[in-house]
This record gives structure tokens, C-alpha cells and sequence, in this order.
């Protein structure tokens, strides 16, 4: 199966299509879909789901895809990695949205059909989608800024709508799915804080003790939970090297490494080359 790759932490854009052309797909991003106008069939992992205007579609890099239009379908597009909530992280006050979302994206039936049943919900993401895509072309002071926070709650929005819609205004804000994908989306949304990727804390927030969650995720994984939390460091730290200004310290810091040295001994035993070295061939400056 073709996969797509972006390399930008958010990508928002509109297609007026007759006819899908793209072949059955993946991605290296999560990518959120509204439905402006149209009808058709959206395919997703082999099951066939309608769609018509100001439904919303959420996929996830392994979910396959496409579509079978069947009246002129206009659609905008918003594409996005985990390198944004890298720069939601950093804004702070962001708990209660990491939380949801984190929720969202690991829901598998949050990619099944569309997300948002509600009228007046479907009216507001298309307002906001509409403004989306014009602040994204614009390149002015606390342009970025904005976008980031429209993306925000464009996404919370989705996420109150389906919720509601599936589970009542009371649902539950942890849904028992693949625990073992709720374990490791926790660690990548919470890789920058240091308290909350302890493994006590981790197992904590899973109603867990940290022997029993140490077992069970290399019981379900095949790998220790130690080995996920460096990987999903590491994974942040490539990302933190390459798009942000923070020089090796800093980075060994919020990352919660006792000290660069700490940093540099275990990124050139995974990554074969040191942070320093990564980080000059990023054309970063410090």
C-alpha cells in the first residue's frame, strides 16, 4: 500500500474534486477531513461509510484510505504530527487539552465514520476551517501563534462533538480501547513532561502499579516500557534538534536527562551519531 509523507507539523489546505485519484494510502501523519460539499464514499481500512457535506473524517498514520465520489466533493484537508503539540506544549495550559485530544486520536472508533453528528457543530468547524486556511498563508507576527490555537479548537470541538454523539454528555473521559496504544500515546503526548513520564506516573495514570504495567506493556509490546519511554524521547529529541532553537543542554533538560552527557551516552548508542553532530547537520544554531 502507497504512503504518503509530510514533513511539516501541520499542512491545511482545500480540494475541489469529481473524481478521487490518489490510490488506497497511509501516512506518517494524522490528517482531519471536512466535507465543505459533495457526497460520496469514504473507505477507510476496507469498510465503505457515506459521507455528505460537514461530515469530518479522523485518520491516523495506520489507517489505509480513500474515496469514491459521487457528486463534485469539496474538501479541506488539515494534516498534522506530533511536532505540534510539541509547540502546544510549550505555550502551557495545555492539561486539559492533551488530555482530550490524547483521548480522540486513540479512539479506533474515531476514524470509523464521520465525527461530528450535530448541525450547529458542523456549522462552526466550517467557520473555523474557513479562517484556518486563511491564516495558514500568512506569514505575520503571531501568525503561527494563531493557527496553532485555531487548530486547537477546531480539534476540541471534534472531540466534544463525537463524544457527546457516542456516549451521552456524561461519557467517560478514558475509554477502555487497546490499552496498551492508550499507554504509548500517553508517553508521546507527555514526553516533555518529566514527572508525568515516570513510570509510577504512568502507571498511576492507568489505575496501574509500576510492576504491573512493566509486565503487561512488555507482555503486549515485546518491548519494556523503559525502552518506549527512550524511544519516544528520542523520537522528541530528533524533533526538538532539527525544529526548534534549543541547543543540546536545553534539550537534555526538558527531556529529563540528568545532564547532556547523560543525553549524548544514550542518543549516540540508539542513534549512532552524537546529538551534536544531529544537531549541526540541522542547520540549527544555538
Amino acid at each position: 500500500m502507497k504512503r504518503f509523507n509530510s514533513y511539516y507539523s501541520l499542512n491545511v489546505f482545500r480540494l475541489e474534486l469529481d473524481r478521487w485519484e490518489f490510490p488506497t494510502h497511509k501516512h506518517n501523519f494524522y490528517e482531519l477531513i471536512f466535507v465543505e460539499k459533495g457526497s460520496g464514499y469514504h473507505i477507510v481500512n476496507e469498510v465503505s461509510f457515506s459521507f455528505k457535506e460537514g461530515d469530518v473524517f479522523l485518520l491516523r498514520p495506520e489507517d489505509g484510505h480513500y474515496f469514491t465520489i459521487t457528486e463534485q466533493t469539496h474538501f479541506i484537508f488539515v494534516k498534522f504530527t506530533e511536532q505540534l503539540f510539541v509547540e502546544k506544549l510549550e505555550g502551557g495550559k495545555t492539561a486539559k487539552w492533551m488530555e482530550v485530544i490524547k483521548t480522540l486520536l486513540q479512539n479506533v472508533s474515531a476514524v470509523s465514520g464521520s465525527l461530528v453528528n450535530e448541525v450547529q457543530d458542523k456549522k462552526h468547524l466550517g467557520y473555523l476551517l474557513q479562517i484556518l486556511l486563511v491564516e495558514f498563508t500568512k506569514t505575520c507576527t503571531y501568525s503561527r501563534e494563531v493557527v496553532v490555537e485555531l487548530f486547537g479548537a477546531i480539534l476540541m470541538i471534534v472531540a466534544r462533538s463525537h463524544a457527546t454523539s457516542q456516549y451521552g454528555e456524561q461519557c467517560p473521559e478514558n475509554i477502555e480501547l487497546d490499552r496498551v496504544n492508550q499507554i504509548l500515546g500517553y508517553m508521546r503526548l507527555y514526553a516533555l513532561d518529566i514527572e508525568k513520564m515516570r513510570i509510577e506516573n504512568i502507571a498511576s495514570n492507568f489505575a496501574m502499579s509500576s510492576n504491573y504495567i512493566s509486565i503487561y506493556v512488555k507482555k503486549h509490546s515485546g518491548v519494556s516500557i523503559q525502552q518506549h519511554i527512550i524511544q519516544t524521547k528520542l523520537k522528541l529529541a530528533d524533533q526538538l534538534l532539527k525544529n526548534s532553537r534549543l541547543n543540546i543542554n536545553e534539550i537534555a533538560s526538558k527531556l529529563g536527562f540528568t545532564d547532556a552527557s547523560h543525553f549524548n551516552k544514550i542518543y549516540k548508542k540508539y542513534r549512532g551519531i552524537s546529538p551534536g553532530i544531529a544537531y549541526k547537520n540541522s542547520g540549527s544554531s544555538s
